[in-house]
């Protein structure tokens, strides 16, 4: 395994790296956090092993509020164009679907709450989807989408946003759900979800299981390639 960090791009305090520390750790890779909304600054490529972009409640394009925004979206071109590995989780994926050229905007209606994504037939062969199956269990928690970018390969839908989940080259994913989170993750955040869309413990253990299983193959295979 590379001894070069990974770094961890958060923008709210309540939407950390969670079942990712423990996959970095099972891999032997070092997380660096950057706790973006407390004045921490976009960090550079030098000397990265991965890029690691998580949620929030911002859209992607809400640079006036938000100005590392614009920064993140560069960084990602960067990231991109050198083959450097990319995990973008929520509006993670919104900032690198953009950053790629595809357009982020506001859908039809929220989707909140534990659900499912249906796997593309090419997840079979990703080098991080596969196995899971044909229905994965997700937590849903956004209302913006984004159209695919070019020469991204799709890896899942869900009835109401057919763009959850892409692939552009060997290493970049964009995920729009989470399976990053755990219990101790739901905790801090479950207050904030609407009351009909909290997941129970046994979709909170279900989502964690997939997380579990996927999520060190970030580190793994960024590596092999």
């Amino acid at each position: 395994m590379s001894d070069r960090p990974w770094h961890v791009l958060q923008h709210v305090p309540f939407e950390g790296p969670g079942l990712l520390s423990g996959a970095a750790a099972e891999a032997g890779a070092e997380l660096r956090v950057h706790h973006l909304w407390d004045g921490d600054p976009v960090p550079g490529l030098r000397d990265t092993g991965g890029l690691v972009v998580l949620g929030g409640p911002m859209s992607a394009l809400d640079d006036r509020r938000h100005p590392h925004l614009a920064a993140e979206r560069r960084l990602l071109r960067q990231a991109l164009r050198e083959r450097v590995p990319v995990l973008g989780v929520c509006l993670g994926a919104q900032l690198l679907a953009s950053a790629a050229g595809a357009d982020v905007t506001r859908g039809s209606e929220p989707e909140i709450g534990p659900g499912s994504v249906t796997l593309d037939p090419a997840a079979a062969n990703d080098p991080l989807l596969h196995g899971v199956g044909r229905e994965m269990p997700v937590l849903h928690w956004h209302q913006d989408t984004f159209t695919l970018p070019e020469g991204a390969l799709l890896l899942a839908s869900s009835d109401r946003y057919p763009h959850q989940a892409f692939r552009l080259g060997p290493r970049a994913w964009g995920l729009q759900f989470h399976i990053e989170v755990d219990a101790a993750a739901v905790e801090g955040f479950g207050h904030l979800l609407p009351e009909r869309s909290r997941p129970s413990d046994e979709e909170i253990d279900a989502i964690a299981a997939v997380g579990s299983a996927v999520l060190p193959r970030l580190f793994h295979c960024a590596q092999a390639i």
